[in-house]
């Protein structure tokens, strides 16, 4: 009987004890990242992991697509500002998923790079044909100047009921469309440039400017009257953008251009 009873005793105490799982399974690299230039900033965003125990995410950076990429910072949503980018420069992003056991994902394989640039909201600019010197808009300076100033980019013009931003020979605009706010239009477009050198300006629209010198630029209408037009725009301080590159001359010198080409206000 007491051999019996000792046998009971370890069976129950085997019976009862607790079995633990340890997960070793780090979660998928993030997928769908995308980056949007701002100002001094870049904003990432991605699609949530779908493993359940995904605790957060870790922003890795660097100046290299091949480089050495170092922690950012950390966050348990899908997205992130780096607010210590730097205007002109551009950095590469990848983003890694942690979950609560320590384990964490290959670095996403979809690296992404941004561009920050400067912007600007409520600029305003008078009609060419009755304030000339308060017509035009020069992105590398951030100013409104003389529409037939030299480094003038783009010019607006109200004739007969009709409003239009124009630009010079030397320079492109296209019209892409409605957009909700300045940032949906994340990159300049690589044809569909306005033959005419002029677009109807239009509130809620949103234009890409590829200037003489080689810089892209957007700007968003908000309001147009009879009198100006109020836009919101950002500039891209890096030339020679590889999706776009306009050729300057042999010596890479900027070179200057007669205003002399009329518009549809005759």
């Amino acid at each position: 009987m007491k051999i019996l009873g000792l046998v009971l005793i370890a069976t129950m105490m085997i019976g009862c004890e607790k079995s633990f799982f340890v997960d070793t399974t780090p979660p998928s690299p993030p997928q769908g990242i995308r980056a949007v230039a701002l100002d001094n900033a870049v904003e990432l965003t991605w699609l949530s992991n779908p493993e359940p125990d995904v605790a957060g995410y870790k922003i890795w950076v660097s100046d290299r697509f091949d480089g050495r990429y170092l922690v950012l910072g950390t966050v348990n949503s899908a997205k992130f500002v780096d607010y210590g980018a730097k205007n002109g420069t551009r950095s590469y992003y990848g983003v890694t998923a942690y979950d609560y056991d320590g384990n964490e994902s290959d670095l996403s394989t979809d690296l992404v790079y941004a561009t920050p640039r400067p912007e600007g909201f409520g600029t305003k600019l008078n009609n060419y044909h009755t304030a000339p010197n308060l017509a035009g808009y020069d992105f590398s300076t951030y100013s409104v100047g003389d529409y037939k100033d030299d480094y003038t980019d783009l010019f607006f013009e109200s004739s007969n009921g009709r409003y239009y931003f124009n630009v010079w020979d030397d320079t492109d605009v296209q019209d892409m469309g409605y957009s909700k706010s300045l940032y949906e239009i994340a990159e300049a477009p690589s044809a569909g440039w306005s033959p005419s050198k002029s677009v109807e300006a239009i509130p809620g629209h949103t234009y890409v400017i590829w200037t003489w010198d080689d810089h892209f630029a957007k700007v968003r209408v908000r309001e147009v009257t009879a009198v100006r037009v109020t836009f919101d725009w950002a500039y891209q301080v890096a030339a020679s953008n590889p999706e776009l590159k306009r050729q300057m001359a042999p010596d890479g010198s900027r070179t200057l251009r007669p205003r002399t080409t009329a518009f549809f206000g005759k």
